[in-house]
């Protein structure tokens, strides 16, 4: 039952990736249109000629602006689309439809029974005694202010339909509407009715829910450590994406009125705020709690642990191990993609891990105390740091003040990682006996397959199918950030070692679920691996 639900919490989470892949884009149009058309950076940086109201470059810069916030407007409706995708078992093109019929359907059913019962009048107007709040606007529909929890909703109920009656058969007289016809059909029927039901229900899980974020919020910096270390404890296992999705995007992240309008989640009242900037004076560190540590010990802490590797390292494989750390580093700093120094320790020392666990953890407090409110898309690198951090300047962020704390959370993991490599000989890259070969993520085959040889991605997807117990054995495909997330049917016939050979940093399993971690390029490894599955192996 425990493997069961791991691996329903794992397809939850790698169907939360599709909307989250998203935000970077969304963040960096939102973040340079933002910066540059406030009147405060182009009065202090003398830009008037160049970006003033009236030029090109200000029309250009309004527009991106609009485009990154609409994202993060409609986010509820890109979870149901990306969540159906995500659980749908075959088919998902109508899954992907279907949730959008359904987002519609849903929402309109709330929305006249809110007419209906004097609520709001037809044109979206608040006339009733209502919870303040309780009223949004989905897609230009008045109806319950469910956020992003909407579109999971739907996501996953729709998922859950689709796989139950995509290759369904009717009568013959009705034999048209067989198959994946009927899923948007019974969709739409099921979910006028679940409209209904949350019109009655959902006001009472809201009091709920901005309850419990009230506690979270209310918790002060204790509860921004908890978060933290659940967050980073979570990586090994995958499911950290639905542990933090809901602070990010829901009221559980707390809620805030930004130009008039109620804010559910961290990361949505920060993208809010800026979108707004010229008239926020300083950004929520009560928003950003959820995030801005991150920048500490991504950019700082992890790199310094890279370096304690490094120079841990056996001489005469120094120079591997340091190729490998300084890629992995530099991937972090810039990125925030942090698997591929976490996982470089993980499995050979765990010890170092919870250290990592602890100090990660604590980095989100600090940077709470310090009220420090710099925003991200995806994860805590450089790139985020400058555009959400620096470019906004430090009286809205306090970016400067992760300098100095970043230097401190260096020289703590430097220290700290070298000290326990040394004492108790942990076999960290450039550690390994003799006769087992330094490596992070990069191998002879993955490097081959980005190459672009049709034989080396063919060489390389036989490999991983036969190390996933054969092309029979594998049932489901899929991927997150760093990870090919994968269902098979016989988890005993899973090779580690074949797995590991092909360049995966490490294996995870649990029931019938494994994560073979493979970095950054996994999404076209999956991609060529589901090209050799559909080709029959070939």
């Amino acid at each position: 039952m425990k493997s069961k639900f791991f691996g329903v919490l794992q397809r939850i989470g790698r169907s939360f990736m599709l909307p989250i892949a998203i935000l970077p884009v969304a963040g960096l149009l939102l973040g340079i249109g933002s910066s540059f058309t406030n009147p405060t950076t182009i009065e202090t940086y003398n830009l008037t000629g160049i970006l003033g109201d009236g030029t090109f470059l200000h029309g250009l810069l309004v527009i991106m602006a609009k485009v990154g916030s609409v994202i993060f407007d409609n986010l509820a409706l890109l979870f149901a689309v990306g969540v159906a995708i995500g659980m749908a078992k075959a088919e998902k093109e109508v899954a992907a439809i279907s949730a959008v019929i359904v987002y519609f359907v849903m929402n309109t059913a709330i929305f006249a029974l809110l007419v209906l019962s004097g609520q709001v009048t037809d044109g979206g107007e608040v006339i009733g005694d209502v919870i303040e709040g309780t009223v949004a606007v989905a897609c230009g529909i008045p109806t319950l202010q469910m956020g992003v929890f909407g579109g999971i909703i739907v996501g996953l109920g729709v998922a859950a339909l689709h796989n139950r009656f995509y290759k369904i058969q009717l009568p013959n007289a009705l034999a048209f509407f067989s198959g994946t016809r009927f899923v948007p059909i019974i969709s739409t029927v099921v979910y006028m009715f679940i409209g209904i039901v949350l019109y009655f229900v959902w006001p009472f899980a809201q009091r709920g829910i901005y309850a419990l974020g009230g506690l979270v919020t209310g918790s002060g910096y204790v509860g921004t450590l908890i978060f933290g270390l659940i967050k980073r404890a979570l990586i090994p296992f995958g499911l950290h994406h639905v542990f933090y999705t809901p602070f990010w995007h829901t009221a559980l992240g707390g809620t805030a009125e930004v130009a008039g309008q109620i804010i559910e989640g961290g990361q949505n009242i920060f993208f809010a705020e800026l979108a707004n900037s010229g008239a926020i004076a300083k950004f929520s560190s009560d928003a950003t709690r959820y995030f801005s540590g991150e920048f500490i010990f991504m950019i700082f802490g992890l790199p310094g642990a890279a370096l304690a590797m490094y120079q841990c390292a056996k001489p005469e494989k120094k120079k591997a191990a340091g190729g490998l750390l300084l890629s992995a580093a530099l991937t972090c700093i810039l990125t925030g993609i942090t698997e591929p120094i976490e996982f470089s320790f993980l499995f050979v020392a765990p010890a170092l891990f919870a250290v990592q666990v602890v100090l990660a953890g604590s980095a989100y407090m600090i940077a709470h105390m310090l009220d420090i409110a710099v925003g991200l898309t995806f994860s805590g690198g450089f790139l985020d740091f400058f555009l959400f951090g620096i470019l906004q300047g430090n009286a809205k962020t306090n970016w400067v003040r992760v300098i100095p704390v970043g230097i401190v959370y260096f020289l703590l993991y430097y220290f700290i990682f070298r000290w326990l490599i040394k004492k108790f000989d942990f076999k960290t890259p450039g550690r390994e006996d003799d006769d087992t070969e330094t490596k992070l993520y990069t191998k002879a085959d993955v490097q081959a397959r980005n190459s672009g040889k049709k034989s080396a991605k063919a060489d390389l997807s036989a490999a991983i199918a036969a190390g996933l117990g054969g092309r029979d054995n594998i049932a489901d495909v899929d991927c997150c950030a760093t990870r090919l997330r994968c269902t098979v049917k016989n988890p005993d016939a899973v090779d580690d070692a074949a797995l590991k050979a092909t360049g995966a940093a490490g294996v995870i399993r649990k029931g019938n679920g494994v994560q073979v971690v493979y970095g950054p390029q996994v999404a076209v490894i999956k991609s060529d691996l589901q090209d050799y599955l559909e080709g029959g192996g070939k």
